[in-house]
């Protein structure tokens, strides 16, 4: 049974909400499955000029084991300017990170040369760690602070009439 003042979670719960957005670094999470025939490739927003972009990529599914002459899986993020940001040739699969050098969006295209299809799971994750100028500031939360010192008195005056109130009750019954 819960017990408590349910004004005071909520405004505890606002003011905690308020603060995760303006202070949590923006994550992007993309994970999937694709085969890749020859070329296959898969596009992701990158919000903020350097942000940290991460991942990585395993083939799954294997028609034939691969010996020593198979080519592999080829790994190419191409930046919105068209500049290569990441190439990887030849791997079964791999971890990839790099800076975003600008925003806009990435285009990570996966090549398989050989004749088999091969299925591929893949993930990302973009994260954005904001500077100081991104950040609220005092003067941003005052009149949050201000609600919150409102919310305090009422509560502290609820629970004074509330005691008193108990206090009567119990002096009547005896």
């Amino acid at each position: 049974m819960y017990k408590g003042n349910k004004m005071k979670g909520a405004g505890v719960g606002i003011l905690m909400c308020l603060l995760l957005q303006l202070q949590l670094p923006y994550r992007a999470v993309v994970g999937l499955s694709i085969t890749v025939n020859e070329l296959e490739c898969v596009y992701e927003n990158v919000e903020y000029e350097g942000d940290n972009v991460s991942g990585n990529f395993v083939v799954v599914d294997h028609e034939i084991f691969w010996s020593s002459d198979h080519p592999g899986i080829d790994l190419v993020v191409t930046a919105p300017a068209g500049n290569v940001v990441y190439n990887l040739k030849g791997s079964s699969g791999d971890k990839f990170q790099f800076r975003a050098p600008r925003s806009g969006m990435y285009k990570f295209c996966f090549h398989n040369s050989f004749s088999a299809p091969e299925t591929i799971s893949f993930y990302i994750h973009v994260g954005h760690i904001p500077s100081e100028h991104d950040l609220a500031k005092d003067e941003h939360l005052d009149p949050i602070n201000v609600r919150i010192a409102e919310l305090r008195e009422a509560l502290d005056s609820v629970s004074a009439e509330q005691r008193y109130l108990k206090a009567r009750d119990a002096r009547h019954r005896h």
